[in-house]
């Protein structure tokens, strides 16, 4: 009996290995990996007094997080449907109550703290609403091109969108807006909605300037001009810069980056917003290329798993995380070689953040299982067509 037992075991993980994606699983751990060298990098700045607390944090929670990957991949995606309903709702009910118990932090009050856990509910809602929104699109009867449609999505992103920039973060609920725009495109919004609807950002862009915080005026001047106020609001950003161009094809070394350990780049912003300044720093173009690779790879798999996916939702899910893990890099990264303002966006599986992390490993547990399940359908029925 325990043979037939051991024996069935064995079959299932072969079974789950040979569905794996590997076009996932590699960038996964090679940037988490990356992540972690570069997150004990910045603690060894000079006069710093937590030279491995950030590490020693961001390793427990990669460790729960591949545990949660592992889960959530041998799991069964569809369920989702039915937990967007809930899941949705307590987001918002999170949102609120940073506004009345939420932890201060740097002039912005958005995390909730509960005995020593610090829970940003600004990443928990990007999912939320992916995973709502989905769900809707999948319904029957529903068209996207119905007006009523259009206003109800904009409802489901409008909501949390507006919260998260009462906190004010402004980084986060940009991501918002891409992931929404991705969705309904995938649902085939016609043509002339679409020119509607960048005629209309085209508007509201730039009429949203006066109702910004100050210091996110402020930031967008620095990007637009460093010398606004080099010691002031543009010293992150030049020094980011700095430190990207310093760092050569080959970089200066592992921990050798003087921007970094000399504190030029505070550790405020050095293992998070401008983690990607250290690692072009220390390992120069070639650390960089390898970077932008694996993010590319990164996106290419969850764009690919939405064309294996064995049903709409599925689809839906992948090409949402497609979006929210192209946006994050690429304002990330841009922020670094100041092609984007600061926004505080962090830069997935590398930057410092126990919620972001978590967050992370799920999404990607979740675009696992949505590939599994399609190549199993498809294994089965090889003439499937995606529904």
């Amino acid at each position: 009996m325990p043979n037939r037992k051991s024996s069935k075991l064995v079959q299932v993980l072969k079974e789950t290995w040979r569905r794996a994606d590997l076009l996932q699983i590699i960038p996964t751990l090679v940037l988490l990996c990356i992540g972690l060298l570069f997150i004990y990098s910045t603690g060894q700045q000079v006069g710093g007094n937590t030279p491995t607390a950030f590490f020693k944090k961001q390793l427990l929670f990669a460790g729960i997080g591949l545990c949660a990957w592992l889960f959530i991949a041998l799991s069964d995606y569809r369920y989702l449907k039915h937990l967007s309903w809930l899941l949705y709702p307590f987001t918002l009910v999170l949102l609120v109550l940073v506004f009345f118990i939420g932890v201060k932090v740097y002039g912005a009050r958005r995390w909730l703290d509960f005995g020593g856990i610090r829970l940003q509910p600004a990443e928990l809602a990007k999912f939320a609403v992916l995973f709502l929104s989905a769900t809707v699109l999948t319904i029957r009867g529903f068209d996207i091109n119905k007006l009523s449609s259009i206003l109800l999505l904009g409802l489901i992103g409008g909501v949390p969108f507006l919260l998260i920039m009462r906190q004010p973060d402004l980084g986060s609920s940009l991501v918002l807006l891409p992931l929404m725009a991705s969705l309904i495109l995938t649902a085939r919004l016609r043509y002339k909605y679409i020119i509607i609807g960048l005629l209309f950002v085209m508007i509201a862009v730039p009429s949203a300037y006066p109702f910004l915080k100050d210091y996110q005026k402020e930031r967008i001047m620095a990007f637009l001009d460093p010398d606004h106020d080099p010691k002031g609001s543009g010293w992150n950003q030049l020094q980011a810069e700095l430190a990207v161009g310093s760092g050569g094809l080959w970089g200066k070394g592992y921990m050798q980056g003087t921007q970094n350990t000399l504190g030029f780049l505070p550790q405020t912003v050095s293992n998070t917003d401008f983690i990607f300044s250290v690692i072009a720093e220390e390992t120069g173009f070639a650390g960089s290329l390898l970077v932008v690779s694996m993010y590319a790879m990164l996106v290419l798999s969850a764009c690919r798993t939405a064309v294996f996916a064995c049903d709409s939702f599925g689809r839906y899910i992948a090409i949402g995380i497609a979006a929210i893990f192209f946006t994050h890099s690429i304002i990330n990264i841009g922020m670094s070689v100041r092609l984007m303002p600061v926004t505080g966006v962090p830069l997935p599986l590398i930057s410092y953040g126990g919620t972001f992390l978590l967050s992370t490993m799920v999404a990607l547990g979740i675009l696992q299982s949505v590939y599994a399940h399609g190549r199993a359908v498809r294994a089965s029925e090889p003439s499937l067509a995606p529904q």
